[in-house]
C-alpha cells in the first residue's frame, strides 16, 4: 500500500485496495487466558491454584481461573511463568495443577491433583487487558550500571538501547482514529481468530498510545505466535501476534495507512530515573530504530528491538491470504474505540520519601591528599565515608573509616592507592526504598548522590534512612 500510493497517489490507491492488512507481534504483559476446568468429584470450590507450579488467580467460581503471562513459577522464577503455561497449553503439552480450598457442604474438597491438556477444558480464551500499543517509547540508560527492564537488559552510559513495535506495520498506526477498529471487530490473534472487545486499559490516543482489549479461542491459536518468555532478572510475558484489516473506505483510510517509518516519531526515554515522569532525551523515528543505530546525546548508540518485524509480516501476510481464500469475514464494530480517553497516573494518599528530602552534604576530598589529612576530616566530621571529587566536584571514587584503617595499619600513605573507584550512586529523584535495595543488594552502607554529569550533590547513609523510617 505504502509503494502503491507513493507510486501511483492516494486517489488510485483508493480505487484498487479494498483492504489492508497489518500485524505485530512483541511482549504484551497485561495478557492472560481464562480457563474452566469443570467440576471434580467430590466437587471443589477453588481457593487457590497452581498450574507447572505458576500460581494462578481465581477469579470467583469454583473452578474458573485466570493466568496471568507474568506471573513467575514458584520453583523457576524469571524463566518461567504464566506466559509459558498458555503456550504449553496451545502446543498441546500436558500441565499439572494442583489445588487447595476450604471446603463447604456442597464443595467438600480441599485438595487436588491431576494433569490437564487443552483439550481437557471446557474454556480456554485468551483474555488481555492491554494489546498492541499504537507505539512505544525507545528506552536507554544513563546510569553507571545495568539495569533490568521490560523494556530489556539497558547497558550503562547510554550502552545501548531497545524499542518495540512494528512501526509502519502497526495496526493502530495504520487506522489512528479507529474508523474501522471498534468492539467486535475481527482480527487475527495469535494464530488463529479473535476479536476487540473494546479499548485497552491505560489507553492514551491523544499521545498516540492507543491500545486495544482482545478475546480469541485458545485451542485455535499456534503457539508461533503466542510465545512465553522471559526478561532477564525483570520476569516473564507473553509475545502475543495480532493483525488487524483495515478496510479502505474513502481515501483519507488510503493515506493513513500508506505512512511510513520515517512519519512515525516515539522518545527515547531515561529508563534509568525510576520515576513515573522519566527524561525524554530527544525523538527518533521507527526508520532511525530499524537501522540498528541512534544518537542520543551526540553518541551514537545501537538499538534493537524486542519485537519480531519478520513475525509481524507473516501476520499480515497469513491474514491476507485468510481474507482472499474466504476463511475470514470482515466485521463492522459496534461501537468505536474511544479517541478521547485520557490515562490519568495513580492517586496516592500515602507520601513516598524520595533521596532528595534526606541527602545531606557530602564530605570531600581530591585524590592527590594524604590518607592523614583524610582520617582527620573523618574524626573531625564524625562520619564513616569521604566522597573523592576532581576540581569540577565531579566524582571519582569513595573512601571509608575501614579503607582509611587498613591503609594507616599496612603503612600507605597515597590516597589513590584506596579510592574505590567503582562507586554505587543514587540520584535525588530516586526513591528512598530503590536506594536502600541498591546498598542491601553490594552490601554497603553510603550512597553519593549525583546529577546527570557525575556531580556530587550530597551523600545518603543507611543510617539516614533508618532514621526516617524510625520516625
Amino acid at each position: 500500500m505504502k509503494k502503491l500510493v507513493e507510486s501511483s497517489g492516494i486517489e488510485v490507491a483508493y480505487k484498487e485496495v479494498d483492504v489492508v492488512t497489518t500485524g505485530t507481534f512483541g511482549a504484551m504483559c497485561s495478557s492472560g487466558a481464562i480457563i474452566n476446568l469443570g467440576h471434580s468429584d467430590p466437587p471443589i470450590k477453588i481457593q487457590k491454584a497452581w498450574i507447572n507450579d505458576v500460581e494462578v488467580c481465581h477469579p470467583g467460581a469454583a473452578v474458573d481461573l485466570y493466568i496471568g503471562a507474568t506471573v513467575m513459577s514458584e520453583t523457576r522464577p524469571f524463566e518461567y511463568g504464566g506466559g509459558h503455561v498458555t503456550e504449553d497449553l496451545i502446543s498441546g503439552k500436558e500441565v499439572e495443577l494442583r489445588a487447595t480450598a476450604y471446603g463447604t457442604d456442597c464443595y467438600p474438597r480441599t485438595k487436588l491433583r491431576t494433569t490437564l491438556t487443552k483439550d481437557d477444558l471446557n474454556q480456554f480464551y485468551l483474555l488481555n487487558f492491554r494489546n498492541c500499543y499504537q507505539r512505544y517509547n525507545c528506552a536507554t540508560n544513563s546510569r553507571d550500571e545495568t539495569i533490568y527492564t521490560y523494556m530489556g537488559k539497558l547497558l550503562p552510559r547510554f550502552g545501548n538501547a531497545t524499542f518495540s513495535g512494528s512501526g509502519g506495520l502497526n495496526p493502530l498506526m495504520n487506522d489512528p482514529d479507529y474508523e474501522t477498529i471498534g468492539i467486535g471487530t475481527r482480527i487475527f490473534l495469535g494464530g488463529g481468530q479473535g476479536y476487540v472487545i473494546g479499548e485497552g486499559t491505560q489507553h492514551d490516543p491523544g499521545n498516540r498510545f492507543g491500545t486495544l482489549m482482545v478475546r480469541g479461542d485458545c485451542k485455535k491459536m499456534n503457539s508461533e505466535f503466542i510465545r512465553g518468555a522471559a526478561f532477564t532478572k525483570y520476569g516473564t510475558t507473553l509475545y502475543v501476534g495480532i493483525g488487524t484489516p483495515i478496510p479502505i473506505l474513502n481515501e483519507e483510510l488510503a493515506r493513513k495507512t500508506a505512512i511510513l517509518d520515517e512519519e512515525i516519531l516515539t522518545d527515547i526515554v531515561d529508563y534509568g530515573v525510576p520515576r513515573r515522569e522519566r527524561p525524554k532525551l530527544g525523538k527518533v523515528s521507527y526508520k532511525e530504530l530499524k537501522s540498528g543505530t541512534i544518537t542520543i546525546k551526540d553518541k551514537k548508540v545501537k538499538v534493537s528491538p524486542l519485537s519480531s518485524l519478520k513475525t509481524a509480516r507473516k501476520i499480515a501476510e497469513t491474514l491476507k491470504s485468510w481474507i482472499e481464500n474466504s476463511s475470514f469475514y470482515l466485521t463492522s464494530p459496534v461501537e468505536r474505540i474511544p479517541t478521547d480517553t485520557i490515562c490519568s497516573p495513580m492517586k496516592q494518599t500515602e507520601e513516598i520519601a524520595f533521596v532528595n528530602s534526606v541527602m545531606h552534604p557530602a564530605v570531600t576530598c581530591t585524590e592527590e591528599e594524604e590518607i592523614e589529612n583524610v582520617a582527620n576530616r573523618i574524626i573531625s566530621h564524625s562520619v564513616n565515608h569521604i566522597v573523592v571529587a576532581d576540581d569540577e566536584g565531579k566524582l571519582k571514587g569513595i573512601v571509608t573509616s575501614w579503607d582509611v584503617t587498613k591503609a594507616v595499619a599496612k603503612g600507605k600513605k597515597k590516597l589513590a592507592d584506596i579510592i574505590v573507584r567503582k562507586v554505587v550512586t543514587t540520584k535525588p529523584d530516586e526513591s528512598l526504598e530503590a536506594a536502600s535495595r541498591k546498598m542491601a543488594q553490594h552490601q554497603i552502607s553510603a550512597l553519593p548522590v549525583i546529577d546527570h554529569d557525575k556531580k556530587v550533590l550530597g551523600i545518603i547513609t543507611s543510617e539516614d534512612i533508618s532514621k526516617l523510617l524510625g520516625r
